[in-house]
């Protein structure tokens, strides 16, 4: 059933993929409701989340001039078949859920959505730097807060179809992001040969290359020390500063219009004035009052919404528009639950293009054998880590190269048992350092 529904989307290849933005996964009710109107007259079903938190939704050849043509009536920008504007990331929609105390409210978030008055061409991510739930550096301008210094913010570079990560040397005030972000695009689609696909890009230049004399900022004073992924549990109904929110994940990453248009209605009857996506394809829902609490079970059950996956699936990203990648996950992810595997803390991507960017501590990468153009055949797969299997490091070794799919699922429990023995021995090194500490101030 699961598999019909994809292959019904991912089969119309006269497929033409719409994208709809919403700056930093923030989602009024009320736009998304006319959206999803407009898709239904064209006959489309589903519609889904991508990886930078935006809208997506495959519609037939013949229907294309009819749904443009509804979405430019709407006001509605948006991308056929392209990724010239990518969205802005942002860490949201964990706000008060996930995050707790930290000076970045969500008004700051939408203060600097509303000061991006312009079209990124580059990828922007705009995070908090106490959570891990939404990525810090899958963007080429990642701005993460400072912990520190309220107000502030770290900036890091990566450069365009590289993994070169060049961290900034000043910190910037809240209010000059919008004109930083534009000025560092500028000058890297300006100089391309050296910024764009280069992987000796250099961060030293870039920085004296960009004016910043009439922006606030201030020397960084060292280097930011990113945080140790922990994923939360995202989905189901869950209570939160007497409220609740609710997370919505799909294993064939469809939501169906009619679902949604009901979920919108009901936002908009109670009061609700956003949904968020995740980086994790999903939707969270917050700011629930207990007394609207059981319309929404009312919902679920309608519409047989399961909400309580297992870890073992939630953990996995994989690459937008790809059914490829879809049945790869479901393949592993019955092996790992067939032999009971614990993922927790894993981030497990799987990454079928190339230089896609795939949020992961664990990376399957497909890759073919043979190439003829563009097509490939007789893929085999490459399983690589991050530094200290930190999703928001970059790629830094290969566990297991290679792999015919039938020996895949084996190799990638054997990176999970990887992870869990390098994690207990830092624990145990930095609990024989504290043990060391306390003995040293005994003896004083």
């Amino acid at each position: 059933m699961i598999f019909g529904r994809i292959k019904l989307v991912f089969r119309m290849k006269n497929i033409n993929t719409i994208k709809v933005n919403f700056k930093g996964g923030i989602i009024p009710p009320d736009d998304l409701y006319n959206i999803l109107l407009a898709a239904s007259k064209s006959g489309i079903l589903y519609v889904r989340f991508g990886l930078r938190q935006q809208l997506l939704f495959d519609v037939a050849i013949e229907e294309i001039k009819n749904i443009t043509a509804e979405l430019e009536m709407l006001g509605i920008s948006y991308e056929l078949n392209s990724e010239e504007y990518p969205n802005i990331v942002s860490s949201y929609p964990a706000q008060e859920i996930f995050i707790i105390n930290t000076w970045l409210s969500e008004a700051i978030y939408k203060d600097i959505f509303r000061a991006i008055d312009y079209l990124p061409r580059l990828k922007i991510n705009i995070s908090d730097s106490n959570q891990s739930f939404t990525p810090l550096l899958t963007g080429n301008v990642n701005w993460v807060a400072s912990p520190s210094v309220e107000n502030f913010w770290h900036l890091f570079i990566r450069f365009p179809k590289t993994n070169v990560i060049y961290e900034w040397k000043d910190v910037v005030h809240t209010n000059s992001i919008a004109a930083m972000s534009g000025r560092v695009e500028e000058a890297i689609l300006q100089q391309k040969v050296k910024f764009y696909d280069n992987s000796e890009a250099s961060g030293d230049e870039l920085y004296e290359s960009v004016r910043t004399d009439d922006l606030n900022k201030k020397p960084s004073g060292g280097s930011l020390s990113l945080p140790e992924f922990k994923l939360p549990y995202y989905e189901g109904l869950n209570r939160y500063n007497e409220k609740y929110w609710l997370g919505i994940y799909r294993r064939d990453e469809l939501f169906s219009i009619k679902f949604l248009k009901e979920v919108c209605m009901l936002c908009l009857q109670t009061g609700i004035k956003e949904i968020c996506s995740t980086p994790w394809k999903t939707i969270i829902i917050k700011n629930i009052e207990e007394k609207n609490r059981q319309d929404l079970n009312v919902l679920l059950d309608k519409y047989q919404i399961n909400v309580r996956h297992a870890q073992n699936e939630l953990n996995f990203q994989v690459d937008d528009n790809s059914l490829v990648a879809l049945q790869l996950k479901n393949h592993l992810v019955k092996y790992l639950n067939d032999d009971d595997t614990r993922t927790f803390g894993v981030c497990i991507g799987i990454k079928t293009r190339l230089k896609s960017e795939v949020f992961s501590s664990i990376l399957v990468r497909r890759k073919p054998l043979i190439r003829i153009g563009r097509m490939g055949f007789f893929h085999l797969y490459d399983i690589l880590c991050a530094k200290d299997f930190n999703p928001n490091e970059r790629t830094a070794f290969a566990f297991s190269k290679d792999n015919p799919k039938f020996l895949l699922a084996e190799q990638l429990r054997r990176a999970v048992l990887s992870f869990y023995k390098y994690h207990g021995e830092t624990a145990a090194v930095k609990a024989s350092i504290t043990e060391k500490a306390e003995s040293t101030e005994a003896e004083f």
